[in-house]
């Protein structure tokens, strides 16, 4: 594993490590300005900029409070040696023991776009799914 796949390995689990805590600086911390999230619940056309991205926050970490998992299980890096871009992607561990009753191998998935600018990782792009298995 190169420098930069185990930076943004670093990033993604401080990322992870602080949404499970409810800490919102922590969840902000190493995203761009001008980062672009689709998440799982609405808006459908997704939030653009990091005060939208910061308001999306708030209803889950209440939703995470009621008992709700948040845990990284598998995670895989791309990124080139001396590259300014690279992406990442990860199953997680998200749901209440409920969910997870009825559905013992949901995983939320997530894949994130990284840009370096100044020899520092941040993330520009964020993408939030679950499959859907509706019949």
């Amino acid at each position: 594993m190169n420098q930069d796949e185990q930076q943004i390995r670093a990033l993604v689990e401080r990322w992870a490590a602080a949404v499970h805590e409810g800490d919102l600086d922590g969840v902000l911390a190493d995203h761009t300005p001008d980062i672009v999230m689709y998440d799982v619940p609405p808006p459908y056309e997704g939030v653009r900029g990091i005060d939208a991205y910061r308001e999306t926050w708030p209803p889950f970490f209440a939703w995470q409070a009621q008992g709700a998992s948040f845990t990284v299980e598998s995670l895989d890096v791309v990124a080139g040696a001396g590259a300014d871009v690279a992406y990442a992607h990860a199953l997680l561990r998200c749901g209440t023991p409920e969910e997870f009753a009825k559905k013992p191998d949901m995983r939320l998935r997530l894949t994130v776009g990284l840009r370096k600018e100044g020899g520092r990782w941040s993330v520009a792009h964020e993408h939030h799914s679950f499959p859907d298995d509706t019949p």
